[in-house]
């Protein structure tokens, strides 16, 4: 089962030697680091920038040109056990968390080798296509659509040609699949919520998910039927009656599907003369950089007041030998900052913008870590306008970087001041390059509550209220606020919004 979830558990991955043959590369979409052959890296860039080609084409999706702050860093570990242990549970084989400081992903060298097992290219797949779909969507989207939309990507596959083709069948889900004695009608996937409390369960959503949204993708009489239903969706349908709406007789689409399953399902090949690759950049990191490695992606997976102290413990060990590297001493920044250590967090932001006066995380972690000593401070003449001009230069180093923009709209409310207007178009254009970052999401929907822009919160607040794998709490409390906001009481929705966020239920992961 593939898993995202925003919490930590304790681990010590095997720390990265100066000495390891750490190599990344750069392509149009990505940043993949990995302990792995030049040659290697470079083919998994290329296979992986083949298929967001295919999708995108199959999707019809725009392709808009991507910063690196903007691109999607891939971590390459060595095994799935090294996933599982880094995520915290044995059933991970690869996860996808999506923030305003860049969305990261985490995916094995190796995983399942014969047919019927996920391969750790498939698990990378799955999570690339939701980062792609909610990339390319602001509605409401059913939790078996969310699913259904990355299985039936995860299993592309490109051929020797060049060519990649799309919609094959799961063969992992095989057997779940043809098993007709033990099958999820359509009407339960399609009323949502489905219920999984083992694994048999999740086979069989994972497994139905792919079926129906294949089915309906290739059916040509069903054409258009999934639009009506998420636009019923849309309109405050309940989603059993807005799917009787868009399909009708739901017991015959439940046959049709069945049906359907035991027939050769199709799939379709985009030829590799439509695919544009572009350029893929390769090298090997420096000694110190791979050094660093290991507290890199023990900070990218996010860390606790119980793990931080052990990261920022092996990331002093490192900054140690490499002072002079801003790569580093960005990573120690970071660390420090995740231990509260403010005035080191500061410190070894000094350093690395020394090395590199243009280093867009050294610049954040130097103001975030100004912001927090002075919300600590009991003086009353801090200026917040230096701090804001961090974030202001690393606005301009990376325009499109997301992370300066929210952070400069952040300063308003740790100084407890209102937000101008810059400071909320910051905020809402943050959003809008970071759409799979719920709480970012979140934050921008309060803004709008609070600037009585209630129907403009209503469409951004959508795709997060009925965000799959949320919890039922979440989901009766955001039904609540949907309702205020619909009945245009944008007071009573951002009361309710407030209640959820103290609760701190919006930041739920999805498989």
């Amino acid at each position: 089962m593939l898993r995202k979830v925003f919490a930590f558990t304790a681990l010590m991955l095997a720390p990265a030697q100066a000495s390891a043959a750490w190599h990344e590369a750069k392509s149009e979409h990505f940043v993949i680091f990995g302990d792995a052959r030049e040659s290697e890296i470079r083919r998994f860039a290329e296979r992986l920038e083949r298929i967001d080609a295919a999708i995108r084409l199959f999707r019809t999706m725009d392709d808009p040109p991507l910063t690196d702050s903007n691109k999607l860093t891939i971590f390459m570990l060595t095994n799935q056990e090294s996933i599982a242990k880094l995520h915290g549970s044995n059933l991970v084989a690869g996860f996808y968390i999506p923030r305003v400081s860049g969305a990261v992903a985490f995916v094995p060298r190796k995983a399942g080798s014969a047919e019927w097992e996920l391969s750790s290219e498939s698990i990378f797949i799955h999570e690339y296509a939701h980062h792609l779909q909610f990339q390319d969507t602001s509605v409401a989207l059913p939790e078996w659509l969310v699913e259904g939309f990355a299985e039936f990507f995860a299993t592309a596959k490109v051929r020797p040609d060049g060519s990649v083709d799309i919609g094959l069948p799961p063969q992992h889900r095989g057997f779940t699949l043809l098993n007709t004695s033990r099958q999820m009608p359509v009407e339960q996937l399609l009323a949502g919520r489905v219920t999984r409390t083992d694994e048999e369960q999740v086979d069989l959503f994972y497994g139905r998910s792919w079926a129906l949204t294949h089915y309906l993708t290739f059916a040509s009489d069903r054409a258009g039927q999934v639009s009506r239903y998420l636009t019923g969706m849309q309109s405050g349908q309940e989603p059993l009656l807005a799917a009787k709406n868009a399909f009708g007789d739901l017991t015959r689409l439940d046959r049709e599907l069945t049906q359907y399953i035991r027939t050769n399902v199709p799939g379709q090949r985009v030829h590799a003369r439509v695919l544009t690759v572009g350029d893929i950049r390769t090298r090997q990191l420096r000694d110190g950089e791979a050094a660093i490695m290991d507290v890199r992606i023990r900070s990218s997976r996010g860390v606790n007041e119980k793990t931080a102290p052990g990261v920022a413990a092996e990331a002093r060990k490192v900054a140690a030998s490499y002072p002079l590297d801003a790569a580093v001493q960005a990573a120690l920044a970071e660390a420090e900052f995740d231990t509260k250590d403010y005035k080191a967090s500061e410190a070894a932001s000094d350093r690395a913008l020394a090395a590199d006066p243009k280093s867009v995380g050294a610049m954040i972690y130097k103001g975030r870590s100004q912001s927090e000593q002075a919300k600590a401070s009991k003086q009353q003449n801090v200026d917040w306008a230096a701090i804001r001009a961090w974030f202001t230069r690393a606005n301009k180093v990376d325009v499109e970087a997301p992370e300066p923009l929210y952070r400069f709209y952040e300063t308003y409310i740790d100084e407890g001041a209102k937000p101008p207007p810059g400071a909320v178009d910051a905020l809402l254009y943050s959003a809008v390059l970071v759409p799979q970052d719920r709480s970012l999401r979140f934050a921008a929907v309060q803004q709008l509550l609070f600037d009585n822009k209630i129907q403009q919160a209503r469409e951004w607040f959508a795709p997060i209220a009925f965000a799959p794998h949320s919890s039922k709490k979440w989901r009766e409390s955001a039904e609540k606020v949907m309702e205020a906001m619909g009945k245009g009481d944008g007071k009573a929705a951002l009361s309710l919004i407030e209640q959820s966020s103290r609760a701190e239920d919006v930041e739920t992961g999805s498989d």
